[in-house]
């Protein structure tokens, strides 16, 4: 069962609220907090003394940087629904330049009693090795749908909780993807490049060939190269980034649904609705009531 935690006091600067919902499951500790601010946010990861995993699960607002020093900027590129990896002892910071709202979830690993109830020994380089803003798209389904879980009364959300940990640390610690695996991607600077072409073309068609030609890669290698390094084809990437830019409109504006499906390249609300509703699971006009609440 759930714990819930509503917290005003001791909030970073420019944050209003935060709510937290906690559950336990397998020696894992599922922390997920929602966050609504209204500016630039640097905040300092809890937990230090534990191993952690963080995954960004909703985000309004300027992107959500993970740093290792505060005033230190993330070396690695904007992508969404990365996760962040931080090994116990290790200091980590949360920044964005303007945040509205953020839905994340945090997982605290007990790793000597998770490994005891695995019965598994956890590869040393998995367990301390941090990993800032990486995309893994077997590992944040898993987060989302531990975070579903928290607060979910049936008896046999226990069960469903302790394979979802299990899976989850069987991905992370036992059988990880090497690292060295990212040369399989797309280099950061060039990521960068095309994330920031993307942004800055949205919501307009951008053929496959000319971002294949930016990297100076064939379209296929360019493909897999783009989702190993973001988690998504290149078409989900800016489908998501499109929703996104409605989201920010939805929280801070009263701009009329039938706008924000025009400014955001949809055909017509009908059509904004009907994919928006896909990808979060709730109608635009519900999201913005719930938001703005």
């Amino acid at each position: 069962m759930a714990t819930q935690r509503d917290s005003l006091t001791s909030l970073p600067e420019n944050i209003v609220s935060r709510s937290v919902l906690v559950g336990e499951w397998n020696g894992v500790t599922v922390g997920v907090t929602e966050w609504r601010g209204s500016g630039m946010v640097a905040h300092r990861f809890p937990d230090e003394a534990e191993t952690r995993l963080v995954a960004l699960l909703e985000e309004v607002g300027s992107p959500c940087e993970p740093r290792l020093r505060e005033r230190q900027p993330c070396s690695v590129g904007y992508t969404p629904r990365h996760m962040d990896f931080v090994p116990a002892g290790m200091e980590a910071w949360g920044y964005s330049a303007d945040v509205r709202f953020v839905k994340d979830a945090t997982l605290t690993f007990d790793l000597a009693e998770l490994g005891e109830r695995l019965a598994a020994r956890f590869e040393h380089c998995a367990i301390s090795t941090p990993r800032l803003r990486f995309s893994d798209g077997r590992i944040w389904p898993l987060v989302k749908l531990l975070s579903d879980a928290v607060n979910d009364p049936d008896p046999s959300a226990q069960l469903y909780g302790d394979g979802l940990t299990a899976a989850i640390a069987a991905r992370l610690f036992i059988d990880p993807p090497a690292f060295a695996a990212h040369a399989q991607g797309l280099a950061p600077t060039k990521l960068r490049r095309i994330v920031d072409y993307l942004d800055a073309h949205l919501p307009q068609r951008v053929k496959l060939a000319h971002l294949a030609a930016m990297t100076e890669l064939s379209q296929s290698h360019f493909s897999r190269a783009f989702k190993a390094s973001t988690g998504m084809a290149p078409y989900q990437w800016q489908l998501d980034a499109r929703i996104r830019r409605a989201k920010a409109l939805l929280i801070d504006t009263r701009v009329p649904l039938d706008d924000v499906a025009e400014i955001t390249g949809f055909a017509d609300a009908v059509h904004f609705g009907r994919t928006f509703k896909k990808l979060t699971g709730v109608t635009p006009a519900a999201w913005r009531r719930e938001r703005n609440s």
